[in-house]
């Protein structure tokens, strides 16, 4: 691993990481903030997906996370969206390609031979910090949007993986809406079949853990009545008597305003599920 930036912030550090993916056959770049507890014992951490067009620096720079982390001794750990580079397949427009990896394993060319976040989230990237930074594996997870539904799915799939999840206004349910329909057929093919181990309302049926959902939603999302549709995943948690806390926000729209403005209610979340 290589570090190519590190900023004093609120008594840690925040700093970005290069490193070379196995599972995405690229270099990657990862946001990493240690909390100023990390100086003195191992953290645990909070996994953060961030969405469409974002790299590792959106969240890091807008969403004023760091001083929340600080308070209550939380690492967080913030991934790019894709793999990247000149051989890694891209297309045009910016809900395909690089900055949408849609948190999936491609199964498709040519995205197959570069596209598998889900891996690299799930297994790759924690083994990578748990074996070099002063972290547990005590693990939770969140994201926005496309991050929202990454973070939904890999809970959902992994139980005992993550003690907590939340969402911003995420996709919860990508089979249903364009976006998900778009990038599903491309990176996994026309079987919708396949398309249900990456759609969080499809899951919800056979999630063997209750873990409890957390999702924050702005109630002037211009995507809120075609792309997120919160409702769909509110009627599957109500059918199949999963926890959901789904916390409608007036007036707050899609963009990382909206983030800042709830980021320390869900951190504190988290840290109250890592610390039990």
């Amino acid at each position: 691993m290589h570090k190519i930036e590190s900023h004093a912030s609120f008594g840690g550090e925040q700093q970005v990481w290069q490193h070379y993916s196995e599972v995405l056959a690229c270099d990657m770049r990862v946001a990493v903030y240690l909390p100023p507890q990390a100086q003195h014992g191992p953290v645990p951490v909070l996994y953060w997906l961030s969405g469409l067009t974002c790299t590792e620096q959106n969240f890091i720079t807008k969403a004023g996370a760091q001083r929340y982390a600080a308070e209550h001794g939380i690492a967080i750990v913030c991934p790019d969206t894709s793999p990247r580079g000149d051989a890694v397949a891209d297309a045009e427009g910016y809900d395909l390609g690089k900055g949408a990896g849609f948190y999936v394993n491609a199964t498709q060319a040519p995205w197959a031979a570069n596209y598998r976040m889900y891996d690299y989230v799930v297994e790759e990237l924690p083994a990578l910090i748990e074996a070099n930074f002063h972290v547990t594996a005590s693990r939770a997870i969140s994201g926005h949007s496309m991050g929202g539904h990454g973070a939904l799915v890999a809970a959902l799939r992994n139980p005992g993986r993550y003690r907590s999840v939340s969402a911003f206004a995420p996709i919860v349910a990508p089979s249903q809406v364009p976006w998900g329909e778009k990038a599903f057929t491309a990176y996994l093919g026309h079987d919708r079949a396949a398309w249900k181990d990456y759609d969080a309302v499809a899951l919800i049926a056979a999630a063997t853990e209750r873990l409890p959902l957390l999702i924050e939603q702005g109630g002037a999302d211009e995507f809120l009545p075609t792309q997120l549709r919160p409702e769909l995943l509110d009627v599957a948690c109500r059918t199949h008597a999963h926890p959901l806390i789904l916390r409608m926000q007036p007036d707050h729209d899609h963009s990382y305003y909206f983030i800042a403005s709830f980021i320390g209610e869900h951190i504190a979340h988290h840290a109250a599920a890592l610390r039990s």
